[in-house]
């Protein structure tokens, strides 16, 4: 039996394993299984604990494909939050080793408990041949992507460790997000596939956001796709640098630091149940 718990970041949904302790032979297969929302747990991805050489813990993230992400916003929250409630560390402040390198988690005590958690998300990766994505050297901002439908969207592209494209539409409500996301997501511009996020501009402090993430479809929240979007409208002079950005699942802030450069995400995580799982 495999012990697991089930957590989420404003509905990012995903189940934990303390790999430390727990074996998981194959986490991929085991991914699919275990994220399966009728025959499995459900989630939006699986996320191993494990130790780490250059920082206080790694973390691996799987989708519910099987395939394996680089960096997970909301996820690494609620890796933050398990590492402290779970009595793995005492340290509010902690280096976590991903995929797209380390991070910086800085964590909000009250009574013993993890209140929120902000994430150094790092510099937003802006070269085109990084995100990566096929085509001409530069930036990608307000870049004409035509579909073989005859839609053409203007996309802003970047990485947070993992790609993303962000589109800007009115009305994100009746926005066809199911119907265009996977279409951009398996665009062949994007050799690795891409996150799309679907963004709507409320003021200069608050946008709303749905996102289509690569791998487990349209999900409740994403962090880093969070600050993506928050990138993507300031390079395209829509907002300032401090937005708050409401997602189905709930709401968070975002800052996109002029001195450093990093983006800066702050939001809560939420511990909903633990269990075992027959291996």
């Amino acid at each position: 039996m495999i012990r697991f718990t089930k957590m989420h970041g404003t509905g990012n949904d995903y189940i934990y394993i303390n790999a430390i302790r727990e074996t998981v032979g194959n986490p991929k297969k085991l991914a699919v299984k275990m994220c399966d929302r009728h025959f499995g747990v459900g989630s939006d991805g699986l996320i191993l604990i494990l130790p780490s050489k250059s920082a206080d813990f790694r973390m691996r993230i799987f989708n519910p494909d099987g395939s394996e992400a680089e960096m997970c916003g909301n996820g690494i929250r609620a890796f933050g939050k398990y590492l402290y409630e779970k009595g793995l560390t005492k340290n509010k402040d902690l280096s976590i080793e991903t995929n797209a390198g380390s991070r910086h988690l800085s964590l909000k005590i009250k009574s013993e408990k993890v209140q929120a958690v902000m994430i150094n998300m790092g510099e937003p990766i802006l070269r085109r041949d990084r995100i990566p994505m096929i085509g001409k050297p530069g930036m990608v901002i307000d870049e004409l992507l035509p579909l073989d439908d005859g839609t053409r969207f203007n996309i802003t592209s970047l990485s947070m460790g993992n790609p993303h494209v962000v589109i800007f539409v009115e009305d994100i409500h009746k926005f066809p997000v199911e119907k265009y996301g996977p279409e951009i997501e398996r665009n062949t511009l994007f050799p690795n596939k891409t996150n799309v996020e679907f963004v709507q501009i409320l003021n200069d402090g608050e946008i709303e956001q749905r996102t289509w993430e690569r791998g487990a479809g349209e999900t409740l929240s994403c962090g880093t796709g969070a600050a993506a979007a928050t990138v993507a409208c300031i390079l395209n002079k829509r907002t300032g640098r401090k937005i708050t950005v409401h997602l189905r699942g709930g709401d968070l802030q975002t800052h996109w630091d002029e001195s450093s450069n990093c983006v800066f995400l702050t939001g809560q995580a939420v511990e909903v149940f633990e269990g075992q799982w027959p291996e």
